[in-house]
């Protein structure tokens, strides 16, 4: 166990195309927690991404129902086609099943992040206080950047984020103090460290990117770095905690 509370932002469960690290499954979830410790993890299906959003929300619910360690993200997408629920009621649907956050693909799923089609969505999530996971890989940052600015009360966890984005990154953090990038792909020398000096650790959250990366790659980039105890653990669980609907936590 570690001497820090970690709560991961950036998780999945569920098979993929490309393999894992583990089997992606809960209970290979959970011996990883174990081994990197880590408290707790906001979890979406792969069947959301890959294959059919309400499905995998459905099965995320069932997955983690027994595991308080677990707490459960939904897909979201236009309702355009059909396919899922109208952006009130699927918000209200959300925290009434306890979910933790709204993950996106926008890129795979075939829309625009700060496009009209997904705008009521937006505002339904930033009212009901619930946060945003995009990779980076699946919009850009000028769509983050106005979706941030448009619904300032929306918390937007970019996740991804690698070395060659930090001048990109840099200037919407310091715009937008309600965007957040996590851990998974911050592999710059001291990377994490001046982004801390320059903006704090309020705008970083622990994730891992479970089970595509290795999760103790993120633990030994905060554990290992040389902030101090409270930005370690604001970074390793306080904000996220900060960011979660009230009765998920």
């Amino acid at each position: 166990m570690t001497p820090f509370d970690l709560y991961d932002a950036n998780c999945r469960i569920g098979p993929t195309p490309w393999g894992g690290v583990d089997t992606g499954d809960v209970a290979a979830l959970l011996r990883r927690m174990d081994l990197l410790g880590i408290q707790l993890a906001v979890v979406s299906h792969t069947m959301s991404w890959r294959h059919d959003p309400a499905l995998g929300n459905r099965l995320v619910l069932r997955c983690v129902a027994e595991e308080p360690r677990l707490v459960p993200c939904w897909v979201a997408l236009p309702d355009t086609c059909g396919e899922v629920l109208a952006p009130k009621q699927f918000a209200t649907e959300a925290l009434d099943a306890g979910v933790a956050a709204v993950r996106i693909y926008p890129d795979d799923h075939g829309f625009d992040l700060d496009g009209i089609d997904f705008a009521g969505y937006l505002g339904a999530f930033a009212h009901a206080g619930l946060p945003l996971i995009v990779d980076l890989a699946q919009t850009t940052w000028g769509a983050i950047e106005t979706a941030a600015r448009l619904h300032p009360e929306l918390a937007v966890i970019v996740c991804g984020v690698g070395y060659r984005s930090l001048r990109r990154a840099a200037g919407v953090l310091d715009r937008r103090p309600n965007v957040y990038l996590d851990l998974s792909d911050l592999s710059t020398h001291e990377g994490l460290e001046w982004l801390c000096d320059r903006f704090g650790p309020r705008h970083l959250v622990f994730g891992t990117g479970a089970p595509l990366r290795d999760g103790g790659e993120a633990v030994t980039r905060l554990l290992w770095s040389e902030l101090d105890a409270a930005a370690v653990r604001e970074i390793g669980s306080g904000t996220l905690r900060g960011l979660l609907p009230g009765g998920v936590q």
